[in-house]
């Protein structure tokens, strides 16, 4: 028997098939984003849940020298900072030559964590409502310690138990998954300016009614999770990652050809921008970091900027491992990531810019219009600020779409938040671009988020926060 091709079968044998025939998968994650109020749980009752989870997870953090770091050390002949295992991370120098903004040659420090690692979430329609099952996770760099993260997060190193702590829950639902059940499956990058070449399993696979949600768990909607954003720190990166890798249920076929560029036209600019910068990033022992020193507590540059790299004791008895002690990198800053959206031609369009950042795999991924720490730039002339920024900063209260300060990876990174900004600017504001950057439609976001290293990790941030709109 034929398959009706306009259903999306999420599911190849067994009664549930008969259940969701008839019910595309666009129209399921739009009834399940329409419901704002929620389902299993209401706004109120999630909010009780995790204010309850913040105090039962609380995590002692505290700062101490690099010299007293447990199962750490530096290497004698680079002075790379790495664990005694050789698994998890590192903290390595890297030398840098590129073609692209105000400063073409430098070194610093970099994570260097070579292991893919899964953040999965597991969806399952509960009263005919698609629901997302997030998890309330500590993390040692987190501002507030716990924040909502995907079903799961986990390094190869953790799902592995190198750390001989316990196993990580649902770890199943993503191991192998059934392929008619995986909704996203996509390898994705990491900040290009503090990981060398990190890449995530970004993964949303549907389950059935044999998978309930723990007392660290939750069942909430899309609407939810959408309302969620705008909450400072509350939602974390790699559940905002993940939840732009779901279809985007309002991309409808009708604008897909309607851009200012054809699809076509923005593939080709990606690979020319790839093909035209260059940038070589090659490693270079920590110790010999040209502007980098390392104290006994942190590895800072001498300007004062950017970020340093620290030491902490944390401890925990409610994680896989009950102590540990680890480096985080700490930015100077706040991070601004802003995107301006147009309408061009009656279609909604977002102004990405071609980024070329040390730690990408591929030279070029699509970034906000506008991703800097402001004060980083302030040693430089006025003419080599970030083009569009004095926009962003002049913003008018009336055209801003979305405005939340959020955390980055609390895992890696000791209190790092950014200002994520959607501003839509006047009719009047130029269509045409310079060569690095493109006005983009969201039915091509959509489809470049198919596919891997295409948009950075603010960008996905920013997708997030697109959908959450009304």
């Amino acid at each position: 028997m034929q398959m009706d091709s306009t259903v999306e079968p999420l599911y190849s044998s067994g009664s549930t098939v008969s259940s969701r025939r008839g019910r595309a998968l666009p129209a399921r994650l739009a009834a399940s984003a329409l419901a704002t109020e929620g389902g299993v749980m209401s706004n109120e009752a999630f909010h009780a849940w995790f204010e309850e989870r913040q105090r039962t997870h609380a995590l002692q953090v505290s700062r101490i020298p690099l010299g007293d770091l447990r199962g750490w050390n530096f290497a004698p002949g680079t002075g790379n900072l790495r664990h005694d295992s050789g698994r998890f991370f590192s903290v390595e120098g890297l030398r840098v030559r590129s073609d692209y903004g105000p400063v073409r040659e430098w070194c610093q420090p970099i994570i260097h964590q070579p292991e893919i690692g899964v953040l999965g979430i597991a969806v399952r329609e509960i009263d005919g409502v698609l629901h997302c099952l997030m998890q309330a996770k500590p993390e040692p760099g987190n501002l507030n310690g716990v924040q909502l993260s995907p079903t799961v997060q986990a390094t190869k190193s953790n799902y592995t138990r190198v750390h001989g702590g316990s196993a990580v829950p649902y770890m199943d639902c993503f191991i192998d998954p059934d392929p008619s059940r995986v909704l996203a499956d996509v390898l994705q990058s990491e900040q290009g300016s503090w990981f060398f070449r990190k890449r995530n399993r970004n993964m949303v696979v549907e389950v059935g009614p044999e998978v309930e949600a723990g007392e660290d768990f939750c069942w909430v909607t899309l609407g939810q999770l959408g309302g969620l954003l705008r909450h400072p720190d509350l939602v974390n990166m790699d559940a905002r990652t993940v939840l732009s890798c779901i279809p985007d249920w309002r991309a409808g076929s009708s604008t897909r050809n309607a851009g200012l560029h054809s699809d076509t036209e923005i593939r080709s600019w990606i690979t020319t921008r790839r093909a035209r910068h260059e940038i070589t990033a090659e490693p270079w022992p920590l110790r010999e970091a040209a502007g980098w020193h390392r104290s006994d507590e942190a590895i800072s540059h001498e300007s004062g900027l950017f970020f340093s790299i620290v030491a902490v004791d944390v401890s925990s008895h409610r994680r896989e491992v009950p102590a540990w002690s680890q480096p985080l990198l700490e930015p100077h800053g706040l991070g601004i990531a802003a995107l301006l959206v147009k309408r061009i031609g009656g279609v909604s369009h977002a102004l990405l810019s071609a980024r070329v950042e040390p730690g990408f795999l591929d030279v070029v991924e699509l970034g906000p219009t506008v991703q800097c720490t402001p004060e980083s730039y302030d040693h430089l002339p006025s003419g080599q600020r970030p083009r569009y920024l004095d926009v962003v900063l002049d913003r008018r209260p009336e055209r801003t779409l979305f405005d939340a300060v959020l955390s980055e990876e609390g895992g890696r990174f000791q209190h790092a938040r950014s200002r994520y900004l959607i501003i839509e600017v006047d009719e009047d504001f130029p269509t045409e671009a310079p060569e690095d950057f493109r006005w983009v439609t969201l039915p091509q976001v959509n489809e470049l988020l198919k596919y891997s290293h295409h948009l950075n990790v603010q960008a996905r941030t920013l997708v997030a926060g697109m959908r959450a709109l009304p």
